[in-house]
């Protein structure tokens, strides 16, 4: 068993998640909200390493009226397990949980353990799979993916995603070593593409959002 997934992202037109520099503000604020009341009914948020490392994000949720107890799980994909002890996500605003894998240096583990749950899952690299039959065994049943790009990838191509919901902005940035959606190593066939159905669409402030979920 693993937990319902929404993978949620804020893109330009041209499928940039960030610019070459790493400078990510896209969405509007109606946007913005639309994502903290996302979160507000998810049970935990994931996103990768890289995605800390580069915006040291809250991963709380504070756009939107929230009561005690509104904030998700944050969980952090860390195979190495590199997650900074005084970045943001690791603060007592909501728990933690980081997934690492065996190659992870125990010394960093064992410092993690100190401010979060540490859930080994996989050899050299975390075993997505077996980190979400843990998460579900935690309680957690509807889970935010935030990516950033190669979470993404990795997500959707091990069959881990039932829905994708996308702010695009009306913006465009370039740049071949920019960000997308989804980076990794990317299929060979457009036939093997991972299919979508489409649910809905609707504008929110200048940006359009669009829903699907993911064909089997």
């Amino acid at each position: 068993m693993r937990p319902y997934v929404i993978l949620n992202a804020a893109m330009t037109l041209d499928g940039k998640i960030a610019t070459k520099t790493g400078s990510s503000e896209i969405s509007g604020e109606e946007d913005l909200r639309r994502v903290h009341e996302l979160r507000r009914e998810c049970d935990a948020i994931m996103v990768g390493i890289n995605t800390v490392l580069a915006d040291d994000p809250r991963l709380t949720v504070h756009r939107v009226d929230a009561e005690e107890g509104d904030n998700p799980v944050r969980v952090v994909v860390d195979s190495r397990a590199r997650t900074p002890l005084n970045f943001r996500v690791l603060n007592d605003e909501a728990p933690t949980v980081i997934g690492v894998s065996e190659s992870a240096p125990a010394s960093r583990v064992n410092e993690l353990r100190k401010r979060a749950e540490v859930v080994v899952a996989g050899k050299e690299r975390v075993n997505l799979c077996l980190l979400l039959e843990r998460l579900h065994e935690m309680g957690v049943r509807r889970l935010m993916l935030e990516g950033g790009s190669t979470l993404n990838y990795s997500m959707l191509t091990e069959g881990l995603v039932d829905e994708v919901r996308v702010c695009i902005a009306p913006m465009i940035a370039g740049g071949r070593e920019a960000r997308t959606l989804v980076d990794g190593e990317g299929i060979d066939d457009m036939s093997d593409a991972i299919k979508l159905e489409l649910e809905r669409f609707y504008t929110l402030g200048e940006d359009l959002i669009v829903e699907y979920t993911v064909k089997r």
